[in-house]
């Protein structure tokens, strides 16, 4: 059953990559839920958090050419750093896949999350951008609610970020952020629809990039027999792009469910290199995906994530 289902999530996340960069490209020319619990799937630079940035990064062909010095959207190095900022300029289509280990009741359980996260900014005006960040997971979970197993579609996370062009002397976004009931098993999603603001702010300096994302989110409707959704997600992160455009990022996710009084914190360090398959410029790393703590039934240990992120720079 396991292998089954990670096949499965596996050919749905090639297609997806296949169709986001057809379509960019056109364009251009959690955890399983304990009750009333909500486990925020989010990522930013190379995966800190992820507007922009790079909520990781991995997209597959054979043989990568080394990436040219210069493209549209500016040399590789500077491609990288951008994607490290999660409201800037740059569409990107992260895949981010995660693995967590120690679950359920016997603590044999696992569980893989794949994360869709398109990033999109719209120019309001010459002051003012408005980036969209969606979260989509899929989800295959086995031994995590008894013995059984689950793989389906998780509940959306949808923000907006309302951002100025001016850069100094910080970058900020501030806007509403959604959660949309779209779990296709109760085991995978809260039943609830929520809102709430979501924050980041960000300093880059040479190579650095140093931020945070944050949300809080109430449920406003859902099912009346679903615990309520009463949680706060926080993502502080630090990332180093060289000057070859290979990205080093630590960030954590931690979310207090309030209604639970309960905190899941992943710790993640990740290595990222940007790189070509033919003129498509790509971003792929990952790395160790530690759990400080997490509720009772939650992951333990160490698990791992690999992302994959196609960019699509303004031309």
């Amino acid at each position: 059953m396991k292998t089954t289902g990670i096949g499965i999530l596996l050919a749905v996340s090639l297609i997806l990559v296949l169709a986001a960069s057809a379509a960019a490209q056109n364009a251009a020319a959690p955890e399983e839920p304990a009750p009333g619990a909500l486990e925020q799937s989010t990522s930013l630079p190379q995966d800190p958090a992820s507007a922009a940035s790079a909520q990781s990064s991995t997209p597959q062909s054979t043989g990568p050419a080394p990436a040219p010095a210069a493209d549209a959207g500016g040399d590789s190095a500077e491609l990288a750093k951008k994607l490290a900022n999660p409201i800037a300029s740059l569409i990107s289509v992260p895949f981010q896949n995660n693995f967590d280990f120690g679950m359920g009741p016997k603590n044999d359980g696992f569980r893989y999350t794949m994360n869709f996260q398109p990033v999109i900014p719209i120019a309001l005006n010459k002051n003012w951008n408005m980036i969209s960040r969606t979260i989509l997971p899929t989800i295959h979970q086995s031994d995590v609610v008894g013995t059984t197993s689950q793989t389906g579609l998780g509940d959306i996370v949808q923000s907006f970020f309302f951002s100025p062009n001016k850069t100094e002397p910080f970058v900020w976004g501030l806007g509403p952020v959604l959660l949309i009931p779209t779990a296709t098993d109760r085991f995978l999603g809260s039943g609830k629809f929520g809102i709430g603001p979501t924050l980041v702010v960000l300093k880059q300096h040479k190579g650095w990039t140093v931020g945070m994302l944050m949300n809080h989110i109430w449920s406003v409707a859902g099912s009346g027999s679903r615990p309520d959704v009463n949680s706060t997600f926080l993502q502080p992160f630090v990332s180093y792009v060289t000057k070859t455009a290979w990205t080093f990022s630590l960030n954590t996710e931690s979310t207090y469910d309030w209604t639970a009084e309960k905190w899941s914190v992943p710790i993640h360090f990740q290595v990222i290199k940007l790189v070509r398959f033919g003129r498509q410029p790509v971003n792929i790393g990952g790395g160790p995906r530690c759990w400080a703590t997490s509720p009772s039934g939650g992951p333990s240990g160490c698990g791992l994530r690999f992302v994959v992120t196609p960019l699509f720079p303004k031309k």
